[in-house]
């Protein structure tokens, strides 16, 4: 048997897979070839083939040989020849009938209106800029990049994190000890499921169960920690090895921790020789007064710093970061050594790029004031139609959550889906061993829905809610 590939993409515009065998010798072998390729349309209509001197060197057969194939499927209707253009798949040739595809199942029918939390707006991701930066980071990269690299990140992207993060965030880093991730839940993967971390772990009352999930996956135990007005009970905080928290904007309650417990947690941290984990998770997005510094700041060797760009750009992107205590950042990175936990360094240098060029900036900038609008809308709404319904929190994120009467979360939640909505009550998020009093709630999503979806979707969450 002879196999070859036909690879002169000039001649025929891509590989051509052609298998000389079967009885007859190389001629009738290459007719069988050429005629099934053309039967099973894998040399669609008007196909030119190649000359015979070119399929003949590539087969490793005599010109006569392809010459006489050629010629031999003109006459039977295969291919046509024709001075100067050479010869090619014959357009009247009769094709396997398509087969009927099998009728799929029906689906059930989504909600109308999406106001889950946690997604930005994906008709605002910013494609020009960004492509812009892509292809100056492409165009600027040196040839390393296109080799192995580091498993800590690409230092561009660490070099303008170190910038942004200390003007942004009040962080207190270097490059050296930022290593870049593919977003929160990995950076808790890479923590805690490596074994740089252990359990117990504090946690707040209300949170991700998703991020409960892939702690109790990595066989840590988590101890919730009650919250009131001034955010988590940091003073109830005992033997637990570290603490994890929402201090810029408690997810989902909606509150800042209070600057006397982000000096206490830090008290407890070095008391204890613990570990404050800060999730940073939207915490550019403050419309009421100026962001609320990252509580890093405070004691850089006692907080692990972590963000991404899931809320500010899009999750589609998957990169974050850790900000680590110098001590952790060996661990860490041995942790993440293998090739295939590495965030796309293309992804990274586009990314640095856009922090450097200031398209990040102004990305966020026109977001604050586009999410600030939605939130202002969402207020406006419940004050004219459901004026018993309040959004607490301060003004802050991609969310907000609506205090409902008691006893009326579950019935609110189905409601809200007779009315084609997409939210979740609070209890979604309650840890399940908190003992705190639960509180009725429904957590709306005001950033998800485009611009001309939103006005439909607040006239639908108001129909939902429940009266006085």
């Amino acid at each position: 048997m002879a196999t070859s590939w036909v690879n002169s993409a000039e001649r025929i515009g891509s590989d051509l897979h052609l298998e000389l065998t079967g009885p007859g010798g190389r001629r009738a072998a290459l007719i069988r070839a050429l005629r099934e390729a053309v039967r099973s349309g894998r040399l669609a209509p008007g196909t030119r083939l190649p000359p015979y001197r070119s399929l003949a060197a590539d087969l490793g057969v005599a010109r006569n040989t392809v010459a006489d194939a050629y010629a031999e499927l003109v006459a039977e209707g295969w291919l046509t020849a024709r001075q100067g253009s050479g010869t090619r798949v014959a357009m009247g040739v009769l094709r396997p009938a398509a087969r009927v595809p099998r009728k799929a199942p029906p689906r059930a029918r989504g909600p109308r209106h999406d106001l889950t939390q946690g997604t930005p707006d994906a008709s605002s991701f910013p494609r020009t800029a960004w492509l812009a930066s892509y292809r100056r980071a492409l165009q600027q990269a040196p040839n390393e990049v296109f080799g192995p690299g580091d498993p800590a990140g690409r230092i561009e992207l660490r070099e303008a994190l170190t910038e942004y993060l200390a003007r942004a965030r009040g962080v207190h880093t270097e490059p050296g000890r930022i290593v870049i991730c593919s977003g929160f839940a990995h950076a808790l993967r890479l923590l805690f499921g490596g074994g740089v971390l252990r359990g117990p772990l504090a946690v707040e009352a209300y949170g991700l169960g998703f991020h409960r999930d892939v702690l109790a996956a990595a066989g840590v135990r988590t101890v919730p920690l009650p919250l009131d007005e001034h955010g988590a009970r940091v003073d109830r905080l005992g033997r637990e090895r570290a603490v994890l928290l929402t201090p810029a904007h408690q997810f989902p309650t909606g509150g800042p921790l209070h600057a006397a417990r982000r000096a206490a947690v830090i008290d407890w941290a070095r008391a204890r020789g613990g570990l404050v984990l800060e999730d940073d998770y939207d915490g550019e997005f403050r419309y009421d007064r100026k962001p609320v510094g990252a509580v890093q700041g405070l004691d850089p060797e006692r907080v692990v710093h972590i963000g991404s760009v899931s809320k500010s750009l899009s999750p589609a992107v998957r990169l974050g970061w850790m900000v680590l205590p110098e001590r952790y950042v060996d661990a860490v990175l041995a942790v993440k050594g293998d090739r295939e936990a590495w965030a796309s360094v293309l992804d990274q240098l586009g990314l640095a790029d856009f922090f450097v060029s200031g398209a990040y900036d102004r990305h966020v900038r026109r977001m604050r004031q586009r999410y600030r609008g939605r939130r202002d809308r969402l207020v406006a709404a419940l004050a004219e139609h459901a004026p018993h319904i309040e959004a607490t929190g301060v003004a802050a994120g991609l969310h907000a959550v609506l205090r409902l009467p008691p006893g009326t979360e579950a019935s609110a939640v189905k409601a809200a889906a007779w009315q084609g909505i997409a939210l979740d009550g609070l209890a979604a998020f309650r840890h399940p061993d908190t003992d705190m009093a639960a509180d009725d709630g429904l957590v709306v999503g005001y950033a998800t829905p485009s611009e001309h979806a939103y006005g439909p979707a607040l006239e639908a969450l108001c129909r939902a809610l429940p009266p006085p």
